[in-house]
């Protein structure tokens, strides 16, 4: 197993948690404008932040948890049968590049390049569903 944990779709694995981390600890830092009694709270009334940040960074994190699902199963057949590098390699660092971006774009609220660069982060999956698939 030693290849396998040396690969880099498994490195980008390791990194695409770090990822997930950033954007909910961001997230959960823009809320503060709705108080501490609801953020202590088992919120039951669903509030929503006036912070449009706060939003942005919502709807990105929902957006990477939309896909997250597929990558982590992609790495790991890859892995699992012998799979990894070539195009498998090169989609999951569009994978991640392109996830790093979409945050960033999706934050500053640049809206059509964000569309595009949420396109190239299914490219990449798609990239490692070939060599999975191949």
């Amino acid at each position: 197993m030693e290849a396998v944990a040396a690969s880099t779709e498994v490195w980008v694995l390791g990194w695409s948690a770090a990822l997930l981390l950033v954007q909910v600890i961001a997230q959960a830092s823009t809320i503060g404008d709705l108080g501490p009694k609801y953020l202590f709270s088992a919120r039951d009334e669903n509030r929503v932040s006036k912070n449009v940040l706060a939003g942005r960074l919502l709807r990105a994190l929902r957006n990477l948890l939309e896909t997250y699902p597929a990558f982590i199963a992609l790495v790991l057949a890859l892995a699992l049968t012998g799979k990894t590098g070539g195009i498998a390699a090169t989609g999951a660092v569009v994978w991640i590049v392109a996830r790093v971006l979409y945050l960033i774009a999706y934050a500053a609220g640049i809206p059509v390049v964000r569309t595009v660069i949420w396109t190239a982060s299914i490219v990449g999956l798609a990239m490692m569903l070939v060599r999975l698939l191949g």
